[in-house]
């Protein structure tokens, strides 16, 4: 009996009934800031070493973009002793219709610009119009290298790129022959300085997980105002403007060798070209650098769990047209760009007016430059405290509060002072918002697009910079004015923006417009 139930086939149903081929257990989808929090780590070793790393190119942009003040500013001048030609030191306070020969420049003509095409007078807009034309190329810049960056070029691609270009730019500028050459090189340097800051960025945060995101972000803009102290040093020691030049462009090169070959690429960016398996490579590497174990079973997604052929059409389609069909990201995008502007003036506007301050430029700079330090350290605690939005009206509103009182201020005396010191507790604000500005862009729109929205608020940005010379030409009380006005329209404009605060780091148009809809109905 025990032979014949053996070999009946029925007494094995268990087995033989079986299939042959059992299917395979389905990977597990994570999207990646789930798979960060879970398995990865949020901020360990592998993100901090790859945020240090790509934040150091915000100190090459503070070096391109701060060095006009000093290559452009009018140096002081001397009267010729007995040169008997109506010039003396007591009786006159500008050089304008004092005769040739009868005054000089201290430091000589190759002191700055200013004093080599002798910029004053009747050409003194020409120092404006620098200025300006360089924000100009960094507004074509940023949207030219935010596209780039978003589609073929990738963010470490479009990164090395744009410091490539700015080390030729920078040190071809120092062999300008003439005022219209220098003009169009600082335009070229300025295009592809605009790139600079928003690849860096994005590059820097986006394999960040969200609880630490924030403090993070705020954390990139640092290494701007360490670039502006380094460069007052820089500036110092190299008080010609064409030696200025090339070693303000230097770390650029040091940049490129020294730097990019141990950054690695955004696996979200990967992740919406469709090449999960490369996104996969570098989540495992976070996973390992961080302690942790990142199990065989679980894989990437998008967070709208798109097919192959719906990945790829959307890394190809990722623009601005598609930021802007969207009525949700449409919206913000608008705000943005406005709340760009109007801090933008005021940014730049203040670090260029120092001039018009009567004191000691290199130490000003260093000055204004410190003050936003703390600045940085006060947003990121409050930042996930009191979310983007408070944070974002208070900063601009406070600074609005002292330009008023700067605008009222004389510029003799005790007046001055206190316009200086108005003027450091405007900046002090400022430089809060406009950290915080590349933060809260960053997470109104998803990643399939992210670079280029950012780069559109930054061109909004740098058509702020752009008019920042102009008003500081005017001089006196006005630009205090300006920058007032500009603090509190900004303000107005973040009130109708929506808080990020813990929200996800959406990766596609559908991700974001399906989350905000299912948040809507609780």
């Amino acid at each position: 009996m025990a032979n014949s139930r053996e070999s009946d086939p029925s007494s094995h149903g268990s087995s033989l009934g079986s299939p042959l081929l059992v299917p395979s257990k389905q990977p597990k989808k994570l999207c990646m800031d789930d798979m960060l929090q879970t398995y990865c780590g949020e901020f360990g070793n592998w993100q901090i070493k790859h945020f240090v790393l790509t934040s150091l190119a915000w100190a090459l942009e503070a070096f391109h973009t701060m060095v006009m003040i000093f290559a452009d500013r009018e140096p002081g001048w001397r009267c010729l002793g007995g040169s008997g030609l109506g010039c003396n030191d007591k009786g006159s306070t500008t050089v304008c219709g004092l005769e040739p020969g009868s005054w000089e420049w201290e430091g000589g003509s190759g002191s700055s610009t200013v004093a080599q095409w002798g910029l004053v007078c009747g050409d003194k807009y020409k120092v404006g119009l620098v200025q300006a034309l360089f924000f100009g190329g960094c507004m074509i810049g940023a949207g030219v290298f935010g596209h780039l960056s978003d589609s073929k070029l990738g963010r470490k691609g479009s990164l090395t790129a744009v410091c490539i270009l700015n080390a030729i730019f920078g040190c071809l500028t120092s062999l300008a022959p003439d005022y219209v050459t220098y003009l169009l090189l600082r335009f070229v340097t300025g295009f592809s300085t605009g790139g600079v800051g928003l690849c860096a960025f994005v590059l820097a945060t986006e394999p960040v997980g969200p609880s630490k995101r924030g403090v993070a972000g705020m954390s990139t803009f640092y290494l701007f105002s360490a670039g502006i102290v380094l460069l007052s040093g820089v500036a110092y020691v190299f008080p010609t403007w064409r030696a200025l030049y090339v070693a303000s462009s230097i770390p650029s090169v040091l940049f490129l060798v020294l730097v990019i070959p141990f950054i690695s690429e955004s696996p979200r960016w990967y992740l919406v070209r469709g090449r999960t398996d490369e996104a996969m490579n570098i989540m495992r590497n976070i996973a390992k650098s961080n302690g942790h174990h990142l199990p065989d079973g679980v894989t990437l997604a998008l967070d709208d769990e798109a097919n192959d052929a719906t990945i790829e059409k959307q890394a190809i389609s990722g623009s601005v047209i598609d930021v802007i069909r969207s009525p949700i990201t449409r919206i913000r995008l608008f705000l943005a760009v406005g709340i760009n502007f109007t801090c933008s003036v005021v940014y730049y506007g203040l670090s260029l007016n120092v001039v018009n301050l009567e004191t000691n430029l290199y130490l000003t700079v260093l000055v204004n430059a410190l003050a936003e330090m703390p600045a940085f350290a006060i947003t990121a605690v409050l930042l996930n405290r009191f979310g983007r939005k408070p944070l974002a009206i208070g900063t601009q509103w406070f600074s609005a509060i002292f330009f008023f009182m700067g605008s009222m201020m004389g510029n003799v005396g005790i007046w001055k002072v206190t316009r200086v010191c108005c003027g450091i507790l405007g900046i002090f604000g400022m430089a809060g918002t406009y950290n915080l500005l590349f933060i809260y862009t960053a997470e109104l729109v998803p990643t399939v697009v992210r670079n280029a929205a950012l780069g559109c608020a930054t061109q909004a940005a740098q058509m702020g910079a752009i008019l920042a010379p102009f008003v500081v030409v005017m001089g006196g009380g006005f630009p205090f004015m300006v920058f007032a006005v500009c603090g509190l329209m900004g303000g107005m404009l973040a009130y109708y923006l929506p808080e990020t605060l813990n929200k996800p780091l959406y990766d596609t148009m559908t991700g974001l417009e399906d989350g905000e809809n299912n948040t809507s109905r609780f």
